[in-house]
């Protein structure tokens, strides 16, 4: 593994606008490009209280802004929301402003629940045609030869990265037969993790844009300085995911001593299982558990993410992060 990123979704806290959410994710940035973070992608979701990436383009380009040097973009944009056009132009504009940081990632899912999915309009009807949209944003953003008289302006001969994102092997095989690197949503669907990387990498077919596979694997994470204090913050994204999944999402609440206290147990242990590719701990601990993952999957990157109460500890932990797979580059990687 060569590179380590980062995937944030900017997190409204009880206590907070989704401006300061906003301010702090643009903070977040910083910090990591400062620690060596490859990428800083931000997720698109829909009606959910707790987080303020909803409108992704505009949010990267603020992330962006506030950055120099550390490639940003979508982790990703849901394509059945939105024509194929309308991305090309506004990540095509994202990278008129920002040449050679941005990175277009396609999901098919609808980042959101079905009546805010029907609100969307256009997802219904246009899920499964993911594929064809796929092909047909990536050649708004190639050259113009043999062009028809739609353009992406900006956006044509851009050549901008285009990663398919998943968390089952149709997106796997997807990115496979294109040629296109390939992101595991690891980090909350690990079910299927498995079977994705094998369908990826046996599936695999060079392509003007990739000669040779790419995968990306997500994992959560939540570190401090010591293990006890790591479980305390993890405690605000259990209880956020526990919510989500019993139909109650708010904001990321305060982190509590004993979730069991807040949300049933079912809950709780469904929560766990779906966030179970993560590291959780102090520096040695969470060091062992990213290590461990590297080894059993081989990622050709890893993306972090984990959601925090507190902006401070947030950055401490994606610190502790950066200096454990720091640690694990060989020589050759560096």
């Amino acid at each position: 593994m060569q590179k380590f990123s980062l995937l944030d979704l900017a997190p409204v806290t009880e206590d907070e606008t989704p401006a300061q959410a906003l301010a702090h994710a643009a903070d977040l940035a910083r910090h990591a490009e400062a620690l060596g973070y490859h990428r800083y992608w931000l997720a698109e979701h829909h009606n959910m209280p707790g987080i303020a990436s909803a409108a992704t383009a505009v949010a990267i380009g603020h992330v962006a802004q506030a950055t120099s040097t550390i490639r940003v973009g979508a982790g990703g944009i849901m394509l059945p929301n939105h024509a194929p056009l309308i991305v090309a132009e506004q990540f095509g504009t994202l990278d008129a402003l920002h040449p050679g940081r941005v990175d277009l990632g396609l999901g098919r899912a609808p980042g959101t629940d079905g009546a805010t999915a029907q609100a969307l309009r256009r997802y219904n009807q246009s899920a499964d045609a993911f594929p064809q949209d796929v092909v047909e944003l990536i050649s708004y953003l190639d050259d113009d030869e043999g062009r028809g008289p739609v353009r992406a302006m900006p956006g044509m001969g851009s050549h901008l990265p285009v990663w398919i994102l998943g968390s089952s092997t149709f997106g796997a095989q997807l990115a496979a037969y294109l040629g296109l690197p390939y992101a595991f949503a690891s980090h909350f669907a690990p079910q299927m993790l498995e079977p994705a990387i094998k369908a990826y990498r046996e599936g695999f077919r060079p392509s003007e844009r990739l000669s040779e596979p790419y995968f990306m694997m997500a994992a959560g994470l939540h570190a401090a300085d010591t293990d006890e204090e790591a479980r305390y913050h993890r405690s605000s994204q259990i209880l956020s995911f526990a919510r989500l999944r019993t139909g109650t999402p708010g904001r990321l609440s305060r982190p509590v001593e004993n979730v069991a206290d807040h949300v049933p147990a079912s809950a709780i242990a469904g929560a766990e299982a779906a966030l179970s590719v993560s590291a959780t701990g102090g520096p040695d601990t969470v060091r062992r558990q990213l290590g461990a993952l590297i080894e059993r999957y081989r990622p050709d990157e890893l993306m972090l993410t984990g959601m925090m109460f507190d902006p401070e500890a947030r950055k401490r932990s994606f610190e502790i992060g950066a200096e454990a797979l720091s640690d694990m580059k060989t020589p050759a990687m560096t």
